[in-house]
Order: structure tokens, then C-alpha cells, then sequence
């Protein structure tokens, strides 16, 4: 019997060990887990910046685009194409600028 005794010991504490060896390699593992989720974490908060940043930048340009094609409609116009040719200084023929000058304090 003491053959007996000292095997289930022995398989006692060999089934303790895998036991251990197995808790080990989990917890591992789920250290492994959290770490990467923790990684794909921040560089999903990278990208959502990024992105957010490309979609204002697209807003503002589709802004500029809009004014620049008003702006285009608008120099097909013979009367705004005046408007800034008076600014300038130039005149139509026949016509007299006037040209105010600022009075002195």
C-alpha cells in the first residue's frame, strides 16, 4: 500500500504543477489580450482625429471652392467686371473720375 499512497501523491503533485504551468500560460495570455486591445485602443483614437481633422479641412476647402465658383460667376458679369475696373481707377470713355482725398485733422 505505501506504493499506492506515494503515487497518488506524486500524480497529485504532478496534476498541481500542470495546473500552475496552465494558469500561467492564461494569464499570459490575457496579458498578452489587454495589452494589444489597449494598443488598437489608442491608435483607433489616432485615426478618429485624423479623421475628424481631414473632414474639417475637406469642409473648408469645399467652402473655398464654393465662393471661388461664385466668385467665377460673378466675373461673367460686364457690370461687376466695372464695379472693379472703377475700383482700379479706370473709367469708360467719356467719363470723368473723381477722386476725393482725405481732409487733413
Amino acid at each position: 500500500m505505501p506504493t499506492s499512497t506515494s503515487a497518488n501523491t506524486s500524480a497529485s503533485v504532478g496534476l498541481k504543477r500542470r495546473l500552475k504551468l496552465l494558469l500561467l500560460l492564461v494569464v499570459l495570455f490575457m496579458s498578452w489580450a489587454i495589452y494589444t486591445l489597449i494598443v488598437q485602443q489608442s491608435h483607433a483614437s489616432d485615426r478618429s482625429t485624423q479623421l475628424n481633422h481631414a473632414r474639417t479641412k475637406l469642409s473648408e476647402t469645399e467652402q473655398k471652392n464654393q465662393a471661388l465658383k461664385q466668385e467665377i460667376a460673378r466675373l461673367n458679369d460686364d457690370e461687376y467686371i466695372g464695379q472693379i475696373a472703377r475700383q482700379q481707377g479706370m473709367t469708360l470713355p467719356g467719363e470723368q473720375s473723381i477722386q476725393l482725398k482725405p481732409k487733413a485733422p
